[in-house]
């Protein structure tokens, strides 16, 4: 299925790919399509993705644990009393 995807591009990378477009004969759409491809087969070559690297450390936190819970609950409890007033 096809989606809609909206950008602003600078107007010479719009003018790249109407070129590119109409040297290969192949719609602005399959530029577009090709490039991502390329790119991202060329990233995937060099650094393969592994989630816990790109997550390490992010369980690490300044605050305790029972303070991050205390924190969350204060949280939720000023919602629920500012809905309940309403």
């Amino acid at each position: 299925m096809d989606r809609i995807f909206s950008a602003r591009l600078d107007d010479s990378v719009v003018h790249r790919i109407s070129s590119l477009s109409h040297r290969l004969r192949i719609p602005k759409k399959k530029v577009l399509e090709r490039a991502v491809m390329l790119l991202s087969d060329q990233e995937g070559e060099e650094k393969a993705t592994d989630f816990l690297d790109e997550t390490f450390g992010s369980w690490q936190r300044k605050e305790s644990p029972a303070e991050l819970v205390r924190n969350a609950r204060d949280a939720f409890r000023k919602s629920m009393e500012r809905h309940k007033n309403s």
